[in-house]
């Protein structure tokens, strides 16, 4: 199963950048050519992750879209399927652009009863986009 190089490949990044804190979830985005579905990753991800910050987390998946063009009609979409044929005359001859990136967008970080060095205790924030 290809899934689990790609849960590794997550569980990295996550890592890196939760820098030890617990993580409760990561939003990922994934081509569509890599072909993951978001129950399957997560099943992965679970057993990649044990024993690590991210033992528990979820992971959102969202598919990013591969551009097509036709070579035989030159008519151009995207699709999140990594089977798709030319929406213009259903041919098979295409070209694909994208579709295969694997990028970490966001972490979120399970709350921290006390913050270290913090006297009020405030709980630690979510880990926002940048």
């Amino acid at each position: 199963m290809h899934e689990f190089g790609i849960a590794e490949a997550i569980l990295t990044a996550v890592e890196k950048r939760a820098d030890g804190r617990r993580v409760r979830r990561a939003r990922v985005h994934a081509g569509a050519l890599l072909r993951v579905t978001e129950p399957v990753i997560n099943q992965a991800f679970s057993a990649i992750a044990d024993g690590s910050v991210a033992e528990g987390a979820q992971v959102d998946l969202v598919i990013v879209p591969v551009r097509m063009t036709c070579r035989s009609c030159g008519s151009t979409s995207t699709s999140v399927d990594p089977f798709a044929v030319c929406a213009g005359c259903g041919g098979t001859d295409i070209d694909t652009e994208g579709g295969d990136d694997l990028v970490l967008e966001s972490i979120q970080m399970t709350e921290a009863a006390h913050v270290p060095g913090n006297s009020r205790g405030d709980r630690g924030d979510p880990v926002r986009p940048s």
